[in-house]
């Protein structure tokens, strides 16, 4: 029989007055299933699709078994900074009043105050591989008192092509360790590591892999190139809801924000080559409201937990199936609703058919309003107007052999505009909660 209520799942009362604190009522079913053998050091797999409480489901547990410790005894490894920093609020928000110190170690900004935390054995670190490598060879960072490793989003890792730096993590961890698993897909690459790295772990699947959101009303829209924007433009006036739009590229990002920018609506930009503090500032903006919409590649596909995103509109196909599951997932969001509009050129088709197979549905198509006298004026418009670019190279698929690399530098580990210097530099904006969080003490 599955739990009820948080209090069936055997938390401490420290983690039950937090989620009371936090307006969490009943637990997922995620949480449910995966919060009672975390509690017990079992290893665990967790395949949910996204916004369905898999933070939740580890944070808690690493709360409520390290208690009372110290010494670095945990470590949350994610495969974006914005995903690293999301889940370092959660880990604040529950446990701001536990005797227990927090440290995101992630690229885009300085290694000074990561490595600081390090020296000052923080007990749970979250980080995103790269960055924990570097530390790793310049001998900053002891692993050798992990009790409790997390693997977030371990497909999209490995799909960015983390995995020679997993290994390298992995090999400096206790192989005595208890190991959680959450992962939105589970195919063979995850199956095998799995394997490889888990020991007789329980396996949590509350939604078949490929499985979309429930309440996420989705339509796909057989548009060209040269009609994506006036489409774009035309869903944007026929509501006022909040929109999340993905592009594939850095170069695609600009060009929208720009064009949506000069139509008058509020927008911002998440992207590699953006600092961090930029991309901070951008989806603070977001949440709060200032911008309606945010243009975004798939680096925040993963990382942005906003609880009302009304729209997500996938403006180019993403070169990864799995990764439309992770796009429209940022809308639906727990108990919310939403709708995801996707926008599919002929040479795209191939792309839209292995998504559909991945879903196993087909998804619903909805009519590109050509005869509208706007549409045809934006269209019009966008061919006649500067810095015109062509389909193949902006939004077709990626040259063959490009994707995993293609993605990685998209996370922006080997962007030369993002290092370190561009967040530590004298001036520079300092992104909040990077580098380390002290929770409250008890008075």
């Amino acid at each position: 029989m599955t739990p009820s209520s948080f209090a069936d799942l055997n938390l401490s009362t420290e983690s039950l007055t937090a989620l009371d604190r936090a307006g969490f009522e009943h637990p997922t079913p995620i949480q449910a299933q995966a919060i009672p053998p975390a509690l017990a050091g079992r290893d665990v797999i967790g395949t949910a699709a996204t916004g369905t409480g898999k933070t939740a489901a580890f944070v808690l547990p690493i709360l409520d078994r390290l208690a009372g410790r110290g010494g670095t005894r945990a470590l949350v490894l994610a495969p974006t900074r914005e995903l690293a920093l999301q889940i370092g609020e959660e880990l604040e928000r529950f446990g701001r009043h536990r005797q227990l110190r927090g440290a995101v170690v992630i690229g885009g900004v300085g290694m000074a105050q990561q490595a600081e935390a390090f020296r000052q054995r923080r007990e749970i670190v979250i980080a995103t591989p790269g960055r924990l490598v570097d530390h790793l060879q310049g001998g900053t960072a002891r692993l050798d008192g992990i009790e409790i490793l997390v693997l977030d989003e371990a497909d999209r890792m490995l799909d960015m092509g983390f995995k020679p730096q997993l290994d390298r993590i992995l090999a400096r961890i206790p192989k005595r360790r208890q190991t959680l698993l959450f992962s939105a897909t589970m195919g063979a690459e995850v199956a095998d590591f799995a394997r490889a790295h888990l020991h007789d772990p329980v396996k949590v699947e509350v939604a078949r892999s490929g499985t979309m959101a429930d309440r996420a009303v989705q339509q796909v829209f057989l548009a060209e190139q040269h009609e994506k924007l006036a489409l774009l433009l035309s869903l944007l006036q026929a509501d006022e809801a909040s929109t999340l739009v993905f592009t594939r590229t850095k170069r695609r990002a600009d060009k929208v924000w720009k064009n949506l920018a000069r139509a008058g609506h509020k927008v911002a930009r998440i992207h590699a080559d953006r600092s961090q503090a930029q991309r901070r500032m951008a989806l603070d903006g977001f949440k709060s409201g200032m911008y309606r919409v945010l243009v975004a590649t798939d680096i925040a596909a993963r990382g942005i937990d906003v609880a009302d995103i009304g729209h997500v509109v996938n403006f180019d196909l993403p070169h990864v199936p799995e990764d439309y599951v992770h796009r429209v997932g940022r809308t639906a969001r727990a108990a919310a609703s939403g709708r995801a509009s996707t926008f599919s050129s002929g040479e795209e088709k191939d792309l839209l058919h292995a998504i559909e197979r991945l879903t196993r549905s087909s998804i619903p198509r909805a009519d590109v309003p050509r005869e509208n006298a706007t549409f045809q004026a934006e269209v019009k418009r966008a061919a006649e107007g500067p810095g015109r670019e062509s389909a193949r190279r902006t939004g077709g698929p990626p040259p063959r052999g490009r994707g995993r690399q293609g993605a990685r530098r998209e996370e922006g580990r080997t962007s030369p505009t993002i290092g370190e210097g561009s967040a530590s530099r004298p001036g520079a904006a300092r992104p909040r909660l990077v580098g380390s969080w002290r929770p409250k003490r008890r008075r």
